[in-house]
């Protein structure tokens, strides 16, 4: 793995395409429940997905962004896959480097609803929207793509796109074939780039989880924080800075589908983000 030391000067481009951190489909068949619940448990399988109300507005959170001050900060925001990756099967297979001196393939198609709603399309609106608060809140904000009508980029480059931020956010939902399950959860590398940035990561993830848990399910089969802690997954085993991916809840489930298909539902996903980076700094 890298070791480097971040400067907060450098700063990349806003629409720079960075390659994904995937865990709903990075390195499985899409569709698959590709991240395995803590040995011992059962995945939560309650027929709910949102826990209260929330907001309808674009930055419905508990934070007003325009009373938060991000001033000096820089955010990376993965949005997971990219809506053209489906039609370039031999760009997205090819092998880049993992991270742990093996490779993956580059990306993957993502899962859906059942409805045939796809991941890419709920990743990059709520990358979208929280952009917008992060960036009302006078932080700066590098995506790993630029839009979603693209191609990869790859799980590698999704991990190095953030080396002169604060820390990496990737968003993803889970693919779970049983449309029981039901949560949240919320996944770091183990081990990290080094013992200061996984306990940063970890730090990350428990804010996130917080923040979400006011709105969302968590899905408590990862424990009670909700937290997966994995070797092999490539964007994070490439990032050099606190990174998380947040698996905002489960596409096959009924009610989570249609918060994730929805905008005030992507609006609710994206402030709890929001909040839960808030609380970290």
């Amino acid at each position: 793995m890298r070791r480097r030391l971040l400067s907060a000067a450098l700063v990349l481009s806003a629409a720079l395409c960075l390659p994904g951190l995937v865990a709903c489909g990075e390195e499985t068949t899409p569709g698959a429940d590709t991240t395995p619940p803590a040995s011992g448990t059962a995945a939560a399988t309650e027929p709910a997905g949102e826990r209260t109300s929330g907001t309808e507005a674009g930055a419905a959170s508990a934070s007003d962004p325009a009373e938060v001050d991000l001033s000096g900060k820089t955010i990376a925001v993965d949005p997971g896959h990219n809506g053209g990756n489906a039609a370039a099967p031999a760009k997205i297979n090819r092998p880049v480097p993992d991270g742990r001196g093996g490779t993956k393939p580059c990306n993957t198609t993502g899962t859906s609803t059942n409805s045939d709603y796809p991941e890419a399309d709920f990743t990059w609106a709520v990358a979208k929207k929280l952009r917008h608060s992060l960036e009302q809140a006078g932080a700066t904000v590098v995506l790993s793509r630029k839009d979603n009508k693209g191609v990869g980029p790859c799980v590698d480059e999704r991990g190095t796109f953030a080396d002169d931020a604060d820390l990496l956010v990737s968003i993803h939902a889970n693919g779970s074939e049983s449309s029981s399950v039901r949560g949240f959860h919320i996944i770091v590398a183990d081990p990290g780039e080094d013992e200061k940035t996984e306990k940063a990561s970890v730090s990350l993830a428990k804010s996130l989880g917080s923040a979400m848990g006011e709105t969302f399910t968590p899905n408590q089969a990862y424990g009670k924080d909700a937290i997966s802690r994995r070797p092999d997954l490539a964007g994070l085993n490439n990032a050099s800075v606190p990174a998380v991916i947040v698996e905002c809840g489960e596409m096959r489930n009924p009610a989570e589908a249609k918060l994730m298909e929805s905008k005030s539902g992507q609006s609710k996903y994206a402030a709890a983000l929001f909040d839960g980076i808030v609380d970290w700094f």
